[in-house]
């Protein structure tokens, strides 16, 4: 059973879970969940971008304040977070440029100038950005805004190359996943820092994901395999809950050992 307790002055397990092969396929797979199930409600269901916009901010607070007030890391407390703020950051990306008639040039500026800000003032107050260490309330709630920042910056990146350029959803995912291993050659070859490779791929995997989701769910016409929002959404969740899962399981074994 899950225990929930205030957070606001002690000291917790740390909140986020390792990076492993797991940890990058969920997160690549909520990315696409982001940009599919976003385009699901807005077009197939006609509710808009506005309303699509409130109505998911509501199970967004609701599952950012179950892992706030969570005492450790729980599997799908934590995945579920972090496919609502894919959801979310696609979103207010898409308002941006939509509704406000933002441009993706300056949409991608802003958010990195954002998320670069975030991680200075993160650093600042706590001497590290690593995710190993996201251990007191203050530090989990300087991740989670930089997580709504990789993902807004995300989809403004990858819809920028995708789309403005008109490379194609095909070329854009290669570009970002050709990106990827320019950082992981530049973490084992080159010795770049741990930390640093983590938040550059974190960033790089959102317009993959989003360029992969695309390319799957867009129609032939449109440069995509033609397989729909709705088939490419229920196949990632599917995944996604399987996955979460095994990990819940696995969790479920560790605590078991520790007890003994």
């Amino acid at each position: 059973m899950l225990k929930l307790v205030p957070q606001d002055t002690q000291a917790m397990l740390n909140k986020v879970p390792m990076v492993t092969l797991v940890f990058w396929v969920i997160k690549i797979l909520s990315t696409t969940v982001g940009e599919t199930g976003a385009d699901l409600l807005i077009y197939k269901l006609h509710w808009g971008l506005a309303l699509t916009s409130l109505v998911m901010l509501l199970p967004l607070l609701a599952i950012i304040i179950v892992q706030l007030r969570a005492s450790r890391y729980v599997p799908w407390i934590y995945w579920s977070t972090v496919v609502m703020i894919s959801i979310v950051g696609t979103l207010i990306t898409d308002n941006l440029v939509d509704n406000l008639g933002v441009s993706l040039e300056v949409t991608t500026v802003a958010f990195s100038v954002l998320l670069a800000l975030t991680f200075f003032i993160w650093h600042a107050q706590e001497k590290t950005l690593s995710i190993t260490s996201i251990d007191t309330p203050k530090r989990e709630r300087y991740y989670w805004l930089a997580i709504l920042f990789t993902f807004a910056l995300g989809t403004a990146a990858g819809d920028l190359v995708g789309e403005s350029m008109n490379l194609g959803y095909g070329v854009s995912a290669l570009i970002f996943a050709g990106l990827i291993g320019v950082v992981a050659i530049a973490h084992y070859v080159f010795k770049l820092g741990v930390v640093t490779s983590f938040w550059v791929i974190y960033v790089l995997t959102r317009p993959f994901g989003a360029s992969c989701g695309d390319l799957l769910s867009k129609s032939v016409a449109k440069g995509g395999f033609g397989f729909g929002t709705v088939g490419t959404s229920e196949i990632f969740l599917v995944i996604i809950v399987a996955l979460v899962v095994y990990l819940t399981l696995q969790d479920r074994q560790q605590q078991a050992i520790s007890k003994i």
